[in-house]
């Protein structure tokens, strides 16, 4: 329930930054007309039960893309964390074995070196 809970905000947090940002692209960009592919031009109506359901429509396209490109987000980030888990195993593995081959390094050389002659 928790990690539910959790996913849940983090998608409310990546879908108000990506409106934020969209609202700061269009506040920050000259107003030209843009063609956006999948949106349809709703001021072309004259009915308004036509320009509203072609509104409703528009904004169900955007809450679509916003929902692929948080899904794609939270896929990329979830890669991302396994990966970085892979490579501190890694990590670990390699740390384990340079220990290991430095104790056997300082065992050949305490077997190497000779116990020092006593003067006579």
């Amino acid at each position: 329930m928790k990690s539910q809970s959790s996913n849940n905000k983090r998608l409310r947090a990546v879908q108000s930054v990506t409106a934020l940002v969209l609202c700061g692209l269009c506040a920050a960009s000259p107003s030209y007309a843009q063609d956006v592919r999948g949106l349809e031009v709703c001021t072309a109506e004259k009915q308004m039960d036509r320009r509203t359901s072609c509104l409703q429509a528009n904004t169900e396209f955007l809450q679509t893309a916003i929902e692929r490109g948080a899904r794609d987000a939270r896929q990329k980030l979830d890669a991302a964390g396994k990966e970085l888990a892979s490579a501190r195993n890694e990590i670990a593995a390699l740390k384990a074995a340079l220990a290991a081959t430095q104790a056997r390094l300082d065992k050949l050389e305490k077997a190497e070196k000779p116990a020092p002659a006593k003067p006579k």
